[in-house]
């Protein structure tokens, strides 16, 4: 007897597959492979995580009130044209949802995030994707890669794995190059991070223009990757549009309360960053200086390159890691199967992890 047959192309998708979090063999190994934050999570969301005990047995507000209030309050922006989602992952598949029908397309750049082509099999859509140059979008591959059956352009700045950035300049050219009733989608997970004179968020962008959506995360630089936190800006008509296909009590409460005094907490942001402005550099530098080649980068993970063949590739290296208790992150799905992505951890975690990387590559 057969059971129900699921639309055509879902069994083809490959499911996201999230960084590995055990070592075998070893009790409690530094997980390097998710780009968490080492410091952990804001002390002010923390606090208003734990008020919610009480409140466990209550639907969470529906409409994020409080929450996209104190998110238009932090970056001066207008709370109506807000839509939160249980991460920016849940809010990608929005756009899925909203804007793509079968046999349309999604474009991405060579080395884009794995999720926005789920997003497209989701809906039946293709995907198009652009060529990088040195590992970073090249505005003018995308608009040539563009058709009319492409109907969103994903973007993520910096992007997730390389860490590489578009300036202000090119996230502007590439707007202006597109037809209007494309959406371009700014996936800014780790803009908290960029300290570069070029850098400007889109979120200006997405009060200009009607086709513009910029999405962020409470999983990096507040902590809250468990919680699952995302929130995107746009047009009032894309937010209406999203408001449409997203669940009703999407976010739980004591996500919403943790997200409204997360995004308040400047002095734990400035911690955050100022570790990272010191750890990442310095792992760059400590991992260039044993012969591996580092893509530079600006979010809070380094890319590593090893060798294609050999004693020394990506597979050997992250296989030396973990039995030296330290998880990091293979790219194979990526098309990156020669590198490793590894987070910036605690000092400790990021001594113990040059450390390592010196003994495998000395063969010690």
């Amino acid at each position: 007897m057969s059971g129900p047959t699921p639309r055509k192309g879902i069994m083809d998708i490959r499911p996201y597959k999230p960084g590995s979090s055990e070592a075998p063999g070893i009790e409690k190994p530094a997980k390097l492979s998710s780009n968490e934050n080492p410091l952990g999570a804001s002390p002010k969301a923390i606090e208003a995580y734990k008020a919610c005990a009480d409140s466990l047995h209550l639907y969470p507000d529906g409409a994020w009130v409080k929450l996209r209030e104190s998110i238009a309050a932090r970056y001066e922006l207008d709370a109506e044209r807000l839509v939160c989602g249980a991460g920016s992952d849940e809010i990608l598949q929005m756009v899925g949802k909203a804007y793509l029908n079968p046999g349309e397309a999604i474009l991405r750049s060579e080395y884009g995030f794995l999720v926005y082509g789920l997003v497209a099999k989701q809906s039946l859509a293709d995907i198009q994707i652009a060529p990088e140059t040195d590992y970073t979008a090249n505005v003018d591959a995308l608009l040539d890669t563009v058709t009319d059956k492409t109907r969103v352009v994903f973007v993520a700045n910096p992007n997730n794995p390389t860490g590489t950035y578009l300036p202000a300049s090119e996230i502007r050219r590439l707007h202006a190059g597109l037809r209007e009733d494309v959406l371009l989608v700014v996936d800014e997970a780790y803009a908290e991070y960029m300290r570069r004179d070029d850098f400007e968020t889109a979120l200006p962008m997405a009060s200009e223009f009607p086709n513009v959506l910029v999405t962020r995360t409470f999983s990096k630089i507040y902590g809250l990757a468990a919680l699952r936190l995302g929130w995107a800006y746009g047009p009032a008509d894309v937010i209406g549009a999203l408001n449409r296909v997203r669940g009703p009590f999407n976010v739980s409460v004591p996500a919403q309360a943790a997200g409204a005094a997360a995004v308040h907490d400047l002095e734990f942001e400035d911690r955050s960053v100022a570790h990272n402005e010191q750890w990442r550099p310095w792992l760059e530098h400590e991992i260039s200086g044993l012969g591996l080649n580092v893509t530079p980068g600006f979010g809070n993970f380094v890319l590593v390159h090893f060798d294609a063949e050999g004693a020394k590739t990506a597979e050997a290296a992250d296989s030396f890691l973990k039995s030296r208790g330290l998880i990091v992150r293979p790219l194979q799905p990526y098309g990156l199967g020669d590198a490793l992505r590894m987070t910036v951890g605690t000092e400790d975690e990021n001594r113990r992890l040059a450390a390592a990387l010196q003994e495998f590559v000395s063969g010690a």
